[in-house]
């Protein structure tokens, strides 16, 4: 897993989490100012207005209207962030090409590669240029599509932020309010628990086709998925978070995104191994649904037996059977015993008998399994509904080197996101102000050796890991 890098860590300017560019100043004159001005009135004369749009969202097709329909000098596809509401050179950084920020832009161009062509060869699908297994997350999944709408953009602005045809003439006008936009179509990502199911679609997995890989693609070579809802918020973030951003939206808060995400992610993974088209292929389970690693070790054939596994006290489930790729569930743990304590124990138990079903039959591990989505989705909305101030991010710290939490970090899937949580945690302690960014620094050290614990899965040993961890978190607890 490669290491991250955060706001506060002396990002590049146009890198991910850079420092605010500032804005410049307007050199072309008062002339051209009173010209655009007529421009806009002139535009609204002709179009009826700008300002109440005559038609309704309700009457017009949700069209997906393309990348190129963003990249105007005067909208998104400026090169410099000289924006006077917006940064507007936001389509520069989305197709970044040395940066995690240009990820979504690089998705499509990613399958005409070898490994991908490995895969799809394997698999029997195909070009995987063409093929819907692949498309479904390596492009915008547009179902009716405008003139200027291209599959090859890869991950577009509207895949994450709705198709654009009923806000895209309306959200710049004078007086649009984002609440506006919304009710003609646009994604509110604002909301956490909105932005969780958009990015959980592809980074997770969902119930509409292409969008769900398979242990079977991953055989044939498709890498495993991990998600972390704020940290891949900071990598792809195209905006400041100022003033008139605040106005219009609120101010973001990172604790409540992580731990609104830890429990979506946990909601999502059991309802869709509840489904039945996505839980089993033939005689055998969807094995992606559990941890990976604990098959895939090394075998020995000595005198004496060779452990290379740990038993996890979070899971009463017989030694030897695959463990449930339980992640998100021990993150959410923690972040409930803080933000949700009145719903942390019933959370618990209930996975801890849906461990135990598992152990039992299918019947058993889905009914239970129905019931802790149900409990982890009361937690994302009992979170999104609260606040996360004050000693919230400490106090979530704490808990992950906790006796209680610290002993279930044996296996590489849950150490990963373990690491991917206190790098947020600390983040979102520099923004609230509680750590400054130096001393954030000086204790990047601690950080980066719990990276490299699980920098490499076929290398990650527990018990190396978790003195990485507790090392990190006591790095943090010294400056509270």
């Amino acid at each position: 897993m490669a290491r991250v890098t955060r706001f506060w860590q002396g990002a590049p300017r146009r890198g991910l989490g850079a420092a605010r560019v500032g804005r410049k100043e307007d050199r072309t004159g008062s002339s051209l100012r009173i010209a655009l001005t007529g421009f806009v009135l002139a535009l609204s004369v002709l179009a009826g207005s700008l300002l109440v749009p005559a038609w309704s969202f309700a009457d017009t097709p949700r069209l997906f209207e393309g990348v190129a329909s963003c990249g105007g000098t005067m909208c998104h596809g400026r090169l410099e962030a000289d924006g006077k509401i917006v940064r507007q050179d936001e389509l520069a950084r989305w197709q970044e090409a040395s940066t995690q920020g240009g990820a979504h832009s690089r998705a499509f161009t990613i399958l005409s590669g070898t490994r991908a062509r490995q895969i799809t060869a394997t698999l029997g699908l195909g070009d995987p240029s063409a093929a819907p297994a692949c498309l479904g997350c390596h492009a915008t999944p547009a179902t009716a599509r405008g003139p200027r709408f291209r599959a090859s953009d890869g991950v577009g602005c509207e895949a994450c932020h709705g198709p654009a045809s009923g806000w895209i003439a309306s959200h710049y006008a004078v007086g649009a309010s984002h609440a506006a936009n919304v009710s003609r179509g646009m994604i509110a990502l604002d909301r956490p628990t909105v932005r969780a199911g958009v990015c959980l679609d592809c980074h997770l997995g969902s119930g509409r086709a292409g969008q769900f890989v398979t242990h079977r693609m991953m055989s044939a070579g498709h890498p495993r998925l991990s998600f972390e809802l704020d940290l891949f918020s900071t990598l792809q973030q195209h905006h400041n978070e100022d003033a008139d951003y605040a106005a219009r939206k609120g101010r973001s808060d990172g604790v409540q995104m992580w731990a609104v995400g830890q429990a979506l992610a946990v909601n999502r993974a059991l309802t869709l191994y509840g489904d039945p088209a996505r839980g089993s292929e033939g005689a055998f389970p969807e094995f992606s649904f559990f941890d990976c690693h604990s098959c895939h070790r090394p075998i020995y054939d000595r005198e004496t037996r060779t452990r290379t596994w740990e038993s996890n006290p979070g899971r009463p489930i017989p030694a030897g059977m695959p463990p449930f790729n339980d992640e998100n569930m021990i993150l959410l743990s923690a972040a409930a015993r803080v933000a949700a304590p009145a719903l942390a124990g019933r959370f618990d138990a209930d996975a801890r008998a849906f461990h135990a079903a598992l152990a039992r039959d299918r019947p058993a591990a889905v009914a239970e399994g129905r019931k802790l989505a149900a409990t982890a989705s009361a937690l994302a909305d009992r979170i999104a509904a609260g606040g996360t101030g004050g000693d919230t991010a400490f106090a979530m710290v704490d808990l992950l080197a906790s006796p209680t939490l610290e002993p279930r970090f044996t296996d590489y899937t849950g150490s990963a996101q373990a690491v991917m949580a206190v790098d947020t945690l600390l983040n979102a302690l520099v923004k609230q102000g509680r750590i400054t960014i130096g001393a954030a620094a000086g204790i990047r050290v601690n950080i980066n050796r719990a990276y490299v614990a699980v920098r490499e899965p076929n290398g990650y040993r527990p018990a190396e890991f978790r003195s990485a961890l507790r090392d990190a978190v006591r790095a943090i607890r010294v400056l509270r």
